[in-house]
């Protein structure tokens, strides 16, 4: 019995680190579910429960024995879907019985204490050439793309830079802001720039928490209402730094 116990707290930390390792890459509350519930399933676990929020998860299991449950926290949220994608994949091979529970976990392990797949130098420089095509889609002129490039390269890095310093997203995402606006108008004022408004526009947009609203929305739409409004009120919240920052620039000068 205590064996057959033991095994029953592996198959839970399976679950458990890969709801874990998709909840902070960006993934959607269903979908974390989802897994955890097949990858549970997979191991012979017929009945399992999970209840996922942004800020925690929580996971039991029926069995012979009196029903196990376990509660994890979920303090740091970022983006990297690559991460979701190769637990996924981890997931569909449990799921076909090519993996135990020891060998799942040992993969899921590696993946959480992998590195970023991209640079960060790789990432400020993705970040400054999308600003700069953002703001050719908002039909700027060419001559503020490279006002744009740089000046969402800085407020990219800045964000970083502030997020380690002060670790509260609203005030790095403020000051990231703030950062763009700056070097907006100064680009504009020494005539490195024309168009203040729509280098600004562009410079931003690596900053939008274009995949936070997505994920609002679809958490929405499949029932899953406190995720969904928490996911939203994040957002909006990032939303409203951002354009703080602005306007305190605007206020200023």
């Amino acid at each position: 019995m205590e064996t057959q116990q033991n095994y029953s707290y592996e198959i839970m930390e399976v679950c458990l680190l890969a709801g874990k390792i998709m909840l902070i890459s960006g993934a959607e509350t269903y979908r974390v579910e989802d897994t955890m519930m097949r990858i549970a399933a997979s191991y012979g676990v017929r009945n399992s429960h999970s209840y996922v929020t942004p800020t925690g998860i929580i996971f039991s299991i029926e069995t012979e024995e009196p029903t196990k449950t376990k509660l994890i926290r979920i303090m740091e949220r970022t983006t990297d879907l690559d991460k979701v994608t190769k637990v996924n994949a981890i997931s569909r091979r449990i799921s076909s019985g090519e993996l135990n529970v020891d060998q799942a976990y040992d993969l899921l392990k590696e993946i959480e204490e992998a590195s970023s797949t991209y640079s960060l130098g790789l990432q400020v420089l993705a970040a400054a050439i999308a600003s700069g095509c953002f703001l050719i889609m908002f039909q700027g002129q060419w001559s503020d793309f490279m006002p744009a490039v740089f000046a969402g390269g800085l407020g990219f890095i800045s964000v970083i830079y502030f997020h380690r310093l002060v670790p509260i997203k609203f005030f790095s995402e403020f000051l990231a802001s703030f950062v763009i606006g700056l070097f907006a108008y100064l680009f504009v004022k020494t005539g490195f720039g024309s168009e203040m408004d729509k280098v600004i526009i562009g410079s931003v947009m690596p900053l939008v928490p274009g995949l936070l609203i997505t994920n609002a929305v679809r958490d929405l739409m499949a029932g899953h209402l406190i995720s969904g409004l928490s996911k939203g009120a994040e957002a909006f919240l990032t939303a409203f730094a951002i354009g703080s920052g602005i306007a305190v620039v605007f206020l200023l000068f």
